[in-house]
């Protein structure tokens, strides 16, 4: 299974993950419409993104009453189908990262589903600072980015 992960060390800010994702959700370049979002902290003088981190008990799924938000079994990434959606917004309030909002040029919400396997904002990334990785693999450089923390005294 693969998983989106995030190297704070190397995000400047440029904000191109969410140019490229609000493109391919909205059809605009409109960060307000982006699945992921950067967030700037004046006290470590860092850029964080922010996408859905596809919780395993995805609070999300269980308060859609029409199974619009449903989990995909192969890829484990919880998934959204507007077909279904009555636009109640319970998901939006369900999540506890803020990372399902509506769509402000339709009547659907938005949501990261890993643009189906090959995320935009990844490939958009001119840093690297976004990964697209098998989850394993995500454990590598969780630690890496502690470990570099650490040995600065962060």
């Amino acid at each position: 299974m693969k998983v989106l992960t995030i190297n704070t060390e190397e995000c400047t800010g440029c904000k191109l993950c969410e140019l490229a994702c609000s493109f391919v959700k909205a059809g605009s370049f409109n960060p307000l419409n982006s699945a992921i979002k950067i967030y700037y902290f004046d006290k470590n003088l860092e850029f964080v993104p922010l996408v859905c981190t596809q919780c395993r008990d995805a609070y999300c799924v269980k308060v859609c009453p029409t199974g619009s938000l449903y989990r995909n079994p192969e890829t484990g990434v919880v998934e959204y189908n507007k077909a279904l959606c009555i636009m109640c917004k319970q998901c939006m309030m369900a999540c506890p990262w803020g990372s399902i909002k509506p769509n402000l040029t339709s009547d659907a919400m938005i949501k990261c589903d890993h643009c189906g396997g090959d995320p935009e904002c990844v490939k958009y990334c001119p840093q690297g600072a976004l990964l697209y990785v098998e989850v394993e693999d995500a454990v590598y450089f969780k630690q890496r980015e502690t470990a570099t923390k650490y040995l600065r005294g962060e």
